[in-house]
């Protein structure tokens, strides 16, 4: 296979040294040109816009006009850890993040990934990777950090599926058996190529399972822009990984921090979320239980056969005895997996394979949202998700919302193309996500996303457009991820108030709304919203996760003022950044740093044609019932808000009625939160950041300002 490599086009350089977190420079391919180049970055940069996210917007920025398309060669697909991204004493350092214009959505998404692709690229000499332009054939391109080389090859034999070509490629590229350990691959997928749903999986090899695992930058389709770009894969090799590869200024206090929480999540993880046993797929009874369990294309917030998929089901398939964190060092280790999983439809049937997960987030999109309790099928669409390259939550809200649409009467057979979309039918599930593969059938417009599937329904079945608007449940063009909002006011603007779209890891309030009732006012949930979304930004810049700052907590955390901040690991974040950069930080710094890469997305937004209060407009059955049917499944809970809260006595009323007021109620208290959030963060009631925000986070750059004048 690498015998049919077409050498186009190679690059050598010094690998150097980091310093402090950083390399100091970028690596740019264009691959319209077989160009390779090595770009300084500045000071103003770092300060500016610290690393990860950060740098891929501002890179972005530069690279792109008004007139983008998300398929124009102009668009990039950048890739940068960020200052901490890479050490091996703390827990969670291992992230990637991926910003591109999206398919789905045409604004600045941004997707982040554990594996070892993003410290690797760092180790080097990259702090960031800008891939723009398009290949006239699928090519690989290959850095190898031990010789300082790069190369953009031609690649015609290797298979796209992920599963496929990442071991293809991590086995041609090492060096032994054990060498496979210095070996990341970035992949996308057939999936990514025939729908707007493509992501990119990021491998890393688990030595005590002799197995190649991989994980995901789902959202926004960005596997589908580095499709289109016809890249098949980014090999990195780095064979040199070391504790201080990072090069921080203080190593001894990054240990004492390191050892801190490890020793916390050894004795605590077990009694609190237990992470270490289940990963995430915890989360699966807990949403049940309150109600929060999006089902039925977020009908309803739980089913009596949710025990199905919790995750002491999955407990039973997952092999606990290897290795589960997805980068060196990190002993919250929520990344589960199943071996020897045999797959019982489409291509690969028969075979045995890995499956990466599940996260709860998958377990809800493509099971309890399509009405599907059955843990088999939902490894089989996980492992088919992955290698095909497409994002699990995406596919299970348009197969959750194609199976709302058939049993409305909207679907039928005849416009499927003989798929029974009822909820609950797991095999046509499977079949439509192996059509979107292909591009063929009605998967080929299934693939097409939430968004673009009302207005063909609209246009071509002759749909209610409102009803419709009602039950899609995506927001800028992007699909909701996993938590049931419509009793959650801070959730419902925690999504639809974000800059990318309706993702959780922005503003992930529904736990401490719902579970934990931390903010119960409606200034708390404001305030939140304003707090929230520009913290959580900051994970985004320095290459770190978010599960290890709240998904175990000091024991002692509950007596703490602003205890749902979890005050003891946010002092930990801000003695680690000046541990590894050398630069002073205090608490405050960690919106300081924030926000004006948050405010600088929003008016990117509006650079590129959306950003307004319209694009924060919510589905109707995000923010409550959208159906009476939904209002007579929860009657005597809305009666009684109706009467205790919006002050309406329902004992005369008809259904319908109720129904109706409810919905009003619903919708103004929405439109209030809309106006207090905006206020909060200094932007117009038309979610316009004003010039003097601009100034107050150092962000009045000439251009930002023109972009935010015409919209003043």
């Amino acid at each position: 296979m690498k015998n049919a490599h077409k050498l186009l086009t190679e690059m050598k350089y010094d690998v150097g040294s980091v310093d402090k977190g950083y390399t100091n420079r970028t690596l740019y391919i264009n691959l319209s040109e077989n160009k390779i180049e090595s770009k300084p970055v500045t000071e103003e940069v770092k300060e500016k816009f610290i690393g990860g996210r950060g740098f891929g917007l501002y890179y972005l920025w530069n690279a792109v006009n008004e007139n983008t398309k998300w398929n124009d060669p102009e668009n990039e697909v950048i890739i940068s850890s960020g200052p901490i991204g890479g050490i091996t004493q703390y827990p969670g350092t291992g992230k990637s993040l991926v910003v591109s214009l999206s398919p789905l959505t045409g604004v600045p998404i941004d997707s982040n990934v554990g594996g070892y692709f993003g410290p690797y690229l760092k180790f080097s000499g990259w702090d960031a990777l800008e891939l723009q332009g398009k290949a006239e054939k699928d090519v690989i391109i290959y850095i190898d950090g031990d010789n300082g080389r790069i190369s953009i090859e031609e690649a015609p034999l290797e298979e796209t599926d992920s599963h496929l070509i990442a071991e293809h490629l991590t086995e041609m590229y090492s060096d032994s058996d054990y060498g496979k350990r210095n070996i990341s691959v970035v992949s996308a997928g057939k999936g990514a190529e025939n729908s707007h749903v493509g992501l990119l999986n990021f491998s890393f090899w688990d030595l005590k399972r002799k197995a190649l695992r991989i994980k995901q930058a789902g959202r926004g389709g960005i596997g589908t822009v580095f499709r289109d770009k016809k890249v098949k894969a980014i090999v990195v090799k780095y064979s040199n990984t070391k504790g201080d590869s990072n090069k921080p200024a203080d190593r001894n206090k990054v240990v004492e921090l390191g050892i801190k929480l490890h020793k916390e999540i050894h004795d605590l993880d077990d009694k609190q979320n237990r992470m270490r046993k289940t990963g995430t797929a915890y989360l699966t009874e807990i949403m049940n239980d309150y109600d929060l369990l999006p089902t039925n294309n977020f009908k309803f917030g739980s089913h009596p056969d949710a025990h199905k998929i919790s995750s002491k089901e999955f407990s039973k398939w997952f092999q606990l005895s290897g290795s589960d964190g997805c980068w060196f060092g990190c002993t919250l280790a929520c990344c589960k997996v199943v071996p020897d999983f045999e797959v019982l439809t489409g291509p690969y049937k028969g075979q045995k394979v890995v499956v990466d997960g599940p996260e709860y987030e998958t377990v809800a999109a493509v099971g309890s949202n399509c009405g599907i309790f059955d843990s088999q099928y939902v490894l089989e669409s996980n492992f088919y998700c992955d290698t095909y390259g497409v994002d699990t939550i995406s596919v299970g809200n348009i197969t959750g919302f194609c199976m709302d649409c058939y049993e409305e009467g909207i679907l039928d057979k005849e416009k499927t193309g003989g798929l029974e979309l009822t909820f609950g039918n797991k095999d046509a599930a499977l079949e439509l996500l192996h059509q979107m593969a292909r591009g063929e059938g009605f998967g080929k417009i299934a693939g097409l996303g939430v968004r673009k599937l009302k207005a063909l329904f609209v246009k071509e079945y002759g749909a209610d457009a409102e009803f419709l608007d009602d039950i899609g449940m995506e927001n800028k063009g992007l699909e909701y991820s996993m938590y049931m909002p419509k009793e959650s006011l801070a959730q419902q603007g925690g999504y639809a108030l974000t800059n990318k779209g309706p993702q959780h890891d922005e503003a992930w309030l529904i736990f401490m709304d719902m579970v934990n009732n931390q903010i119960p006012t409606f200034e708390d949930k404001a305030e939140a919203l304003f707090y929230f979304p520009i913290f959580r930004t900051w994970f985004g810049l320095v290459g770190l996760c978010k599960l290890p700052w709240n998904d175990v907590v000091p024991a002692d955390n509950h007596t703490r003022e602003n205890a749902q901040n979890v005050p003891e690991h946010q002092e930990n974040y801000v003695q680690m950044f000046t541990a590894i950069t050398g630069r002073k930080m205090e608490n405050a710094d960690l919106i300081n740093q924030s926000a004006p890469v948050y405010h600088f997305q929003r008016v990117f937004n509006f650079r590129m044609g959306y950003g307004s209060r319209e694009n924060d407009s919510a589905p109707t059955r995000s923010i409550g019932p959208a159906t009476l049917e939904e209002y007579l499944s929860r009657e005597e809970r809305y009666d009684k808000q109706l009467k205790e809260i919006v002050g309406i006595d329902p004992t005369e009323m008809k259904a319908e009625d109720k129904f109706q007021a409810m919905r009003k109620f619903r919708r103004d208290q929405y439109n209030q939160l809309c106006d207090s959030v905006y206020a909060r963060r200094g932007w117009t009631k038309n979610a316009v950041p004003t010039l003097e925000t601009l100034k107050q986070w150092g962000i009045d750059f000439t251009e930002v300002v023109d972009v935010v004048k015409k919209h003043l």
